[in-house]
């Protein structure tokens, strides 16, 4: 596993709009995985009804590989977003995370999709829920 890589706010708020046009991204792959995912489904079951007749072989190939496209897509959008040194935490709302260490503490600076920057932070154990304003004391004494 490759070391993780350490931010500070100004270095985090850097590869922000890299960061967040990659979540877009991934989030509009998902959707497209999901939708073919659930052709596929219905399909099945439509099949498992009919007892198997009226199978439309073409169709079900071309969801397949649509599907199959959209998550090795997906993947690599993933793989993109690490490879900028954040972790994705909640794919759904867009939820990153930077590592970065506050009174020689290893916590996280924490971004979701739609906020305006990086303006949170928590401890690696605390989550989303146990999220705190970055103030001056934070931004004094922080480090990568």
């Amino acid at each position: 596993m490759d070391q993780p890589r350490y931010f500070t706010v100004r270095e985090a708020e850097a590869v922000l709009p890299a960061v967040e046009a990659a979540i877009r991204s991934a989030l509009e792959l998902k959707k497209f995985y999901v939708e073919a995912e659930e052709v596929l489904h219905e399909e099945a079951s439509r099949i498992q009804m009919s007892g198997g007749a009226m199978v439309n072989s073409a169709r079900l190939a071309a969801e397949k590989s649509r599907r199959d496209t959209c998550a090795k897509q997906l993947r690599a959008a993933i793989e993109k977003i690490q490879s900028y040194g954040c972790e994705v935490k909640d794919l759904d709302i867009g939820l990153i995370d930077f590592r970065t260490f506050y009174r020689g503490r290893e916590v996280y600076l924490c971004w979701k999709l739609g906020e305006q920057g990086i303006t949170w932070w928590h401890g690696l154990e605390d989550g989303f829920r146990g999220r705190q304003s970055i103030d001056d004391d934070f931004l004094e004494n922080h480090s990568a």
